[in-house]
């Protein structure tokens, strides 16, 4: 049995292990927690640091590496788990906590809903498919793609008949919305009012399945639908967005019509700079009369 004194040594010893090798910033970080712990006859209480706080992707663990500038420079060109040590055959319990961390964060960002405050705040018009819930969006991918007759007679006659129809779907990551709408959609919405294209009527759309954009381009009859959609997390980020986009879309038309814009995420495609070039494909399509595949050949 472990008794307190061999308890509190053990946990001194994993915060040591986890900001060991570490860069000077990251240490302070995970180190405050025990500085903010003292008890009132002032001795200290141990406590967990943030695991986010041990930026093991940014810095080397590794012990006296043989190479240290060519470990840098591969950890600077790649989001994977290298230079992070071991432990004998196991890894490191910073590198196994970190990817618990990063998994939990994945799971949330499927099961979570985008705030209903910032759908309003971003003057989009709320709208659903007909799922019921979040476990039945994930076994039954076909009802994200659907709307019942009620949802599309509204869209009808809040969107009419636009010539590019803009949508926001929270998809697979709704933490990805929160993160990177705020620079996108400004940026598409500025980039086609250069050509003289104004959007407005902006959709978000709950419970949404990238094929749920070609009922919103058979319902508004639009030239451009642009879907904005969270992507399936990774361990690397939960947070990336991609925009699916095509001309006149329609109900079970083939995957290669659609133009598609990934990876748009503060670690990927900067947000603003995907948006500017999200608006030149939508007025390139417009000018050709085609997406996708189709687009490549025009």
């Amino acid at each position: 049995m472990v008794n307190e004194k061999e308890l509190k040594s053990l946990i001194e010893n994993i915060l040591h292990e986890m900001v060991e090798g570490t860069s000077s910033k990251t240490q302070k970080n995970v180190l405050k927690g025990n500085e903010r712990g003292q008890a009132a006859g002032g001795e200290s209480k141990i406590t967990i640091p943030d695991i986010s706080e041990v930026e093991i992707r940014k810095d080397l663990l590794v012990p006296d590496p043989y190479d240290k500038e060519g470990y840098m420079e591969m950890k600077e060109k790649t989001p994977a788990r290298i230079g992070v040590w071991h432990a004998g055959p196991r890894y490191m319990t910073s590198t196994s906590l970190r990817f618990k961390a990063d998994h939990a964060a994945a799971q949330d960002a499927v099961f979570s809903y985008v705030d209903e405050d910032f759908v309003e705040k971003n003057n989009l018009y709320p709208t659903a498919t007909v799922c019921k819930d979040k476990d039945e969006y994930i076994t039954r991918p076909d009802l994200g793609r659907q709307f019942s007759d009620e949802e599309k007679e509204k869209i009808k006659q809040h969107c009419g008949n636009p010539k590019v129809q803009i949508m926001v779907g929270d998809g697979l990551s709704s933490a990805s919305i929160e993160a990177n709408l705020e620079d996108t959609l400004p940026a598409i919405k500025q980039g086609l009012k250069v050509h003289g294209i104004d959007t407005e009527n902006d959709l978000f759309v709950k419970h949404c399945r990238v094929p749920a954009m070609d009922v919103i381009g058979e319902v508004t009859d639009a030239d451009v639908v642009c879907l904005l959609v969270g992507e399936r997390p990774g361990l690397v980020t939960a947070e990336s967005m991609s925009a699916y986009i095509a001309y006149k879309p329609t109900v079970d038309m083939p995957e290669a019509r659609r133009t598609v814009v990934s990876n748009i995420h503060q670690g990927g495609t900067p947000p603003a700079e995907a948006g500017a070039h999200i608006a030149e494909l939508i007025k390139r399509m417009i000018d050709k009369k085609a997406s996708g595949l189709d687009l490549n050949k025009a």
